[in-house]
């Protein structure tokens, strides 16, 4: 998975854990595009403070992954949710109507 997106992503559930200052220069980096020049004067720091604070952010989020997975776990539930979907369209062109709802409510009653 490309970086940006990977940041992007794990910003998305782990965002909230960062400091308030970390938060604001990956969105603004990660999100925004602006460059570390342009964070820096908008934030009034150093390019290099901004350079180590998305550093340190990036260290962080990768961390709480590794600690926590809630991205790998979304990740592998999408790849669940697309199979059951694709698998329930083929059903539907093959199966009738009442088939169909007697297959799903088989299903619900496995799961209850």
């Amino acid at each position: 998975m490309e970086k940006n997106i990977e940041i992007s992503l794990l910003f998305d559930f782990y965002g909230q854990l960062l400091k308030e200052q970390q938060q604001q220069t990956v969105t603004l980096y990660y999100n925004d595009d602006l460059s570390l020049s342009e964070i820096a004067t908008q934030l009034n720091i150093t390019r290099q403070g901004v350079r180590d604070s998305i550093k340190r952010a990036e260290n962080l989020l990768y961390s709480y992954e590794e600690k926590l997975g809630l991205l790998k776990r979304f990740q592998e539930t999408e790849k669940g949710l697309y199979k059951i979907e694709n698998l329930a369209l083929k059903l539907v062109d093959r199966y009738d109507e009442n088939t169909v709802q007697q297959i799903i409510d088989t299903v619900k009653s496995l799961h209850e």
